[in-house]
């Protein structure tokens, strides 16, 4: 199979897509988009119709074996795990190669309930849904039947459904934020109040290496009192800014000019219904 730059240039954002959205973490899947093509770039085999199909499956192959490893990994992670933020330059989102970025599947909130599906069932979703492969393909990039890749789908459907009420639309939800910050800033209960859902969860990834709570906090009480007791604790030296961070409206803190934490939302309805605060070190790079 020959592999020309022309190739590289035109399937690198599909496969990158791909790897992000089944292992949440920008670093890894620039990893094994590398590694595909270089393993691409040996291959010998001439008889290769859709180029498009087989470096999806060598992806997809190379994602699940990571996967295995990475739920050990996840075992022993210190508190509450959120997908590294993947922010995009405004300059990218004009590139027509960076479409499969901004497709559906991107947001933190959707990403986080992919946790909840099986390796497998994380890949013919992925496949299906974002990036509209036939069963027929997807059967032969998973190497299971149409049959069994029918019912994966199925399954991590419903395994998913509470995100599918999740508000994409960026200009109402970044409303949304702007509102939530006004209020909190000015201490506004009444809009805190209506703002939350009662039942918001707040999910702290601090990775063991910053301070962050290692459960997540639940209910609209209990997360703002602990938002509260955060704000309190606030330096001078902080910044933030509204950013967007997966697709989404996100809040990037900054201390004496360097990135601090990340927090983006679940959106539904035009209320809050999940927090995630991203403070480990390690899932930050991309931001800068």
């Amino acid at each position: 199979m020959q592999i020309s730059n022309e190739d590289y240039q035109k399937y690198k954002p599909l496969l990158f897509s791909l790897g992000y959205r089944m292992l949440g973490s920008v670093t890894d899947a620039e990893d094994l988009v590398q590694e595909t093509f270089l393993r691409a770039y040996q291959i010998k085999k001439q008889n290769v119709e859709n180029k498009k199909a087989y470096l999806c499956k060598m992806m997809t192959n190379r994602c699940l074996d990571l996967l295995k490893s990475a739920r050990k990994k996840r075992e022993q992670y210190i508190g509450p795990w959120n997908p590294e933020p993947l922010y995009i330059e405004e300059s990218e989102e004009n590139n027509p190669s960076e479409v499969l970025l901004r497709k559906e599947g991107l947001s933190i909130a959707y990403l986080r309930m992919m946790e909840h599906l099986s390796p497998h069932e994380r890949a013919v979703l992925l496949l299906r849904k974002v990036f509209d492969f036939s069963y027929g393909e997807i059967a032969r990039i998973v190497e299971k039947s149409e049959e069994n890749c029918r019912k994966l789908f199925s399954r991590a459907k419903k395994k998913i459904s509470t995100v599918e009420n999740e508000n994409l639309h960026y200009g109402n939800n970044k409303s949304v934020v702007n509102r939530f910050i006004k209020a909190f800033q000015m201490q506004n209960t009444n809009d805190l109040l209506e703002l939350v859902s009662e039942d918001v969860t707040l999910y702290s990834d601090g990775g063991g290496k910053i301070n962050a709570a290692i459960r997540p906090i639940v209910s609209r009480q209990n997360v703002l009192l602990f938002l509260s007791g955060i704000g309190k604790k606030v330096a001078k030296d902080y910044d933030y800014e509204v950013k967007k961070i997966n697709g989404q409206p996100s809040i990037v803190f900054y201390l004496n000019g360097s990135i601090h934490s990340s927090v983006s939302f679940y959106i539904s309805n035009n209320i809050i219904v999940e927090i995630y605060i991203t403070m480990n070190p390690d899932k930050l790079a991309n931001l800068s």
